[in-house]
């Protein structure tokens, strides 16, 4: 399992720095996960990921997923659509290829973002509107 320094794991919102949960390089998992507080996958995850708090992706990973969570944060490679409640960050090298679905989006500079991104409706039904 890679060891991972306290200064190099992204503080989520909050302040919240505790890490739950880790799957590390050259661990593959293919199924679906569900969590709270904070989980980092380093190595390869297929499936469906369901939370409300927060996602890392690190460097190096490989997502394959429907992604459906409270904050996301990406260093890595995501593939699939993400529905983020708070906040989706892409950080470079990252890579992200699906829909996104979010309030607030952060993308830095060298991130490689193919898809749609949808920032309204995620929080609370307009009066009148149904959902899709």
């Amino acid at each position: 399992m890679a060891m991972l320094k306290r200064d190099e794991m992204p503080t989520p919102i909050g302040g919240q720095s505790e890490l739950n949960a880790l799957l590390g390089r050259g661990s593959e998992f293919d199924g679906k996960l569900t969590f709270e507080g904070t989980v980092r996958i380093d190595g390869k995850f297929t499936g469906t990921i369901v939370t409300n708090d927060v996602l890392v992706v690190g460097e190096g990973a490989k997502v394959s997923a429907e992604i459906t969570c409270g904050t996301l944060i990406v260093h890595g490679e995501v593939q699939g659509n993400v529905r983020a409640k708070v906040l989706i960050e892409l950080h470079q090298p990252a890579r992200v290829r699906g829909n996104l679905e979010t309030p607030a989006l952060m993308i830095e500079k060298g991130v490689i973002f193919e898809g749609q991104c949808k920032m309204e409706g995620i929080g609370a039904q307009k009066p009148g509107l149904q959902p899709v």
